[in-house]
């Protein structure tokens, strides 16, 4: 079973009477973090400020196993505003990290936020609507970069690409017809 820490804010305000959990979703662009939450109005968060979405964002389920297999989450937003949708249109997304937070609201606190989900924005499918866009976002798990190969060769060639000074294998092509003659000479 698949285990996380609570923050000690967010423990003390589940002993609240009465609680409100709400998400919180950090997509991190090149021009910037977008930050938005399922609340209502602007919320100010551990010193961050999120954009509220109510009703309009929704998340598949985060679901978690005791193997490592790899999954994924599904964020669908409607009732897009036009800059965020020219956003989502013109920077690149794909590869950037995303992070799903999940906290309570106690009264007018907002309790620290616990990560439950960090991943790569993977693939993103806008449906532009007349009177409103709805932008569902899939993203993948980080282990997700367990199952890509990594393609390396012991080569000069490789080696220097990586490292341009170093000549460690500067010798290796020639080592493979040598013959070596160990030990010995026999009389």
């Amino acid at each position: 079973m698949a285990t996380r820490d609570l923050t000690t804010a967010l423990l003390n305000a589940l002993d609240d009477e009465i609680i409100q959990p709400f998400f919180a979703i950090q997509f991190d662009f090149d021009s910037g973090p977008v930050r938005v939450w399922t609340g209502v109005g602007t919320a100010t968060i551990d010193g961050n400020s999120y954009t509220g979405t109510g009703t309009l964002l929704s998340i598949s389920a985060v679901e978690e196993t005791a193997e490592m297999a790899v999954r994924g989450a599904t964020l669908t937003m409607t009732g897009i505003p036009s800059e965020l949708l020219s956003l989502a249109l013109q920077e690149p997304y794909q590869g950037r990290v995303c992070t799903i937070y999940f906290g309570v609201v106690s009264g007018t606190t907002y309790s620290g936020l616990t990560q439950l989900f960090t991943g790569y924005m993977d693939e993103m499918n806008i449906d532009e609507g007349s009177a409103f866009a709805t932008i569902e976002m899939k993203v993948e798990n980080k282990l997700i970069d367990l199952e890509r190969a990594r393609v390396r060769r012991f080569s000069s060639g490789y080696q220097k690409s990586v490292y341009p000074n170093d000549k460690g294998l500067d010798f290796v092509e020639d080592l493979q017809d040598k013959e070596i003659v160990w030990g010995r000479k026999v009389e």
